[in-house]
């Protein structure tokens, strides 16, 4: 079943008197949605009892809950010290995950640095074996851990690079934000060829079934000659993408990601409108 939802609060979530990531549950299921993720983007400042009760509301509102790792990971950092920081940083966010009740943890996997390209992305790679074994070892493996594609030019995260990490293994699953893909690409999501032949290509190399049930982000996005430069709304005229192409191609192919709101301030209502596009479609 394909899911809609938020990346953290809408300023409406404020404005209504709401504080609590409790009251983020019957805030999402009240507007129609399905989904919500959770941010630990400075690090993962959560105690088991709060992350269980976070889990209880979640579960009580049947709405799914999936986590951002901390936004320091680097495994294509030389330093092992950093790159032990940044296992942890996953697992840690796995943990919490587990405590309440969800099945994804997606996370930034690298930036190139003064590294050769290459160079960087197979230190990644090795890195994100080791993850792998960690993730087997503490007991995680009935989680996904999903590499984002990145919207820096200099960040590791083409859509291809993504997918050669979620070869390593099954826990892989790829997270594509399709943002992130125009705006390093310079505008090149427009038409349903351009997401089709995107998502063809992860059938392709990872097979149907891994790629159904993939993770989404979506958000126009400003960006320059270096890609990203800040998240927008889907009010936005000047920059892209748009999300009908996705959903249109998205039903051709049979696909039912997890689909998460980037908007800045509007995650909610974005996330709303999406799902009714969606629908519309769907009904024709």
């Amino acid at each position: 079943m394909i899911k809609f939802g938020p990346s953290g609060n809408s300023e409406s979530f404020y404005a209504a008197g709401y504080s609590h990531t409790e009251q983020s549950a019957r805030y999402v299921r009240e507007m129609g949605l399905d989904c919500f993720e959770y941010s630990f983007g400075r690090g993962v400042r959560m105690s088991e009892a709060k992350a269980a009760s976070i889990g209880e509301a979640f579960r009580a509102q049947d709405v799914e809950i999936s986590v951002h790792a901390p936004y320091y990971i680097n495994f294509a950092n030389p330093s092992d010290e950093s790159a032990q920081n940044s296992y942890n940083y996953v697992l840690d966010s796995a943990r919490a995950l587990k405590r309440m009740g969800g099945r994804r943890c997606v996370f930034h996997s690298a930036t190139q640095g003064k590294m050769e390209r290459g160079a960087a992305v197979q230190l990644t790679e090795e890195r994100l074996k080791t993850l792998r074994d960690l993730i087997y070892q503490n007991g995680l493996q009935d989680l996904y851990f999903c590499p984002e594609t990145m919207g820096k030019i200099a960040q590791i995260g083409t859509l291809e690079e993504v997918v050669r990490f979620c070869k390593i293994d099954p826990v892989f699953l790829p997270a594509v934000d399709f943002g992130h893909l125009n705006a390093r690409e310079q505008g090149s999501l427009k038409t349903v060829a351009d997401y089709r032949d995107r998502l063809v290509y992860m059938i392709d190399e990872l097979g149907f079934g891994r790629v159904k049930h993939f993770h989404v982000h979506f958000s126009k996005i400003q960006y320059g000659s270096k890609g990203e430069i800040r998240h927008l709304t889907l009010e936005d005229t000047l920059y892209g993408p748009e999300f009908e192409p996705l959903a249109e191609a998205l039903l051709e192919l049979g696909l039912e990601p997890y689909i998460v709101s980037e908007s800045a301030g509007t995650q909610a209502e974005d996330a709303l409108a999406m799902k009714r596009v969606y629908q519309r479609l769907s009904a024709c």
